[in-house]
């Protein structure tokens, strides 16, 4: 997206209203958002392998009626509360998290193909997860218990923010972003991720290895309630964290001095960004693995539909996030029933296309 597209956000945090202003659109498309989104939460808690309808389970939740009314036995009961709810819990949080995290990052880079996946993040951020992994029983034996459940997110969320820092120092100069260093600095990034991860795969056992595959591609399948408690909160503290950036979001799409002028605290609003997009994305890869291309699709969508200010854009991309990745999910299981397909692969399928479209868009080969 051009830079002359993005001017708005700076005027419409200063509650100025400019003419095509998007205000009432935004405020639908939440709406539709959020019926959407109890759409695809009711179709997948009622849908799959078992014969538990949604009628069912409110009846059992209820306790009405008799065996004639259909109340969930107990088999049904355990599929649908501790199978098909964690997993769409789980898919909610991450496919929001990873989006805002793409909205955050393209509003503090000025930039609309910054991504964690894309820029080094989430390579980082996995670095860190597999090294609970794989060292978590040797090396890092003493430490780990200490954590408990959450070691795998905090190891996610330290490895994120450390590419995150290396990334802004690289890619920044002078409060003005470069797209080449930015791409380049992340290809590097996620190439040393990418090396250091292969020792420590090289190092893995075969459990720890046919585990490291199936994650490393991304899947929900193993969405249990510990890894919600585990990774949950600390996705919902950077989540609710993300709506207090938005004014400093919006004032440094001028840059950082214009930002300065207006009253915007930028070396704050920098240093909250960097933190909520290593905390999201990093608890995201622990307990989901790589997914990518959520980050970029969902929020660049959203600009073209609603807008770019970041008061209507966070909350937007957390819902369609969260659809998008739920409906991908959906997916991944149906293509290759009744084995499941990495949710990754799904995503990068939808995805690669998009970001090809955005570069050439940008460079005007597309009038689209």
């Amino acid at each position: 997206m051009a830079l002359g597209e993005q001017t708005a956000p700076a005027s419409a945090g200063l509650s100025i209203h400019l003419p095509g202003d998007r205000t009432a659109r935004a405020r639908v498309a939440i709406l539709l958002l959020i019926g959407l989104y109890g759409v695809i939460c009711t179709a997948s808690l009622a849908s799959g392998a078992s014969d538990a309808s949604l009628r069912d389970l409110v009846v059992g939740w209820l306790g009405i009626g008799g065996a004639e009314t259909g109340v969930l036995s107990e088999r049904d009961r355990i599929i649908v509360m501790d199978i098909r709810l964690p997993r769409i819990l789980l898919g909610s949080l991450v496919g929001a998290a990873l989006a805002v995290s793409g909205a955050v990052m393209q509003g503090l880079f000025r930039n609309p193909l910054a991504d964690p996946g894309i820029v080094g993040v989430a390579s980082g951020a996995g670095l860190g997860a597999i090294t609970v992994i794989v060292l978590g029983g040797t090396v890092l034996g003493p430490a780990v218990p200490l954590a408990g459940i959450y070691a795998l997110p905090l190891a996610a969320f330290f490895g994120g923010l450390a590419s995150t820092l290396l990334l802004y120092r690289v890619a920044t100069r002078r409060g003005q972003t470069s797209i080449a260093t930015m791409l380049l600095a992340g290809i590097a990034l996620a190439a040393m991720a990418g090396a250091f991860s292969g020792v420590l795969v090289y190092l893995a056992d075969d459990q720890q290895l046919r585990d490291l595959t199936f994650w490393g591609l991304g899947s929900l399948a193993g969405s249990t309630w510990s890894k919600i408690w585990a990774a949950g909160p600390i996705i919902v503290l950077a989540l609710l964290a993300t709506p207090f950036l938005a004014r400093g979001l919006d004032g440094m799409v001028l840059g950082e001095a214009s930002a300065n002028h207006l009253g915007i605290p930028v070396q704050r609003v920098k240093n909250a960004a960097i933190v909520a997009v290593a905390a999201a994305t990093g608890a995201s890869v622990a307990v989901a693995g790589g997914i990518g291309f959520i980050g970029i699709v969902v929020p660049h969508l959203l600009r073209l539909t609603i807008g770019p200010e970041h008061r209507y854009l966070l909350p937007a991309s957390a819902l369609l996030g969260a659809c998008l990745l739920l409906v991908a999910d959906a997916i991944s299981r149906m293509i290759v029933a009744p084995a499941e397909l990495p949710i990754g692969i799904v995503t990068a399928a939808i995805g690669a296309p998009f970001f090809l479209w955005i570069l050439l868009r940008q460079r005007g080969l597309l009038d689209l």
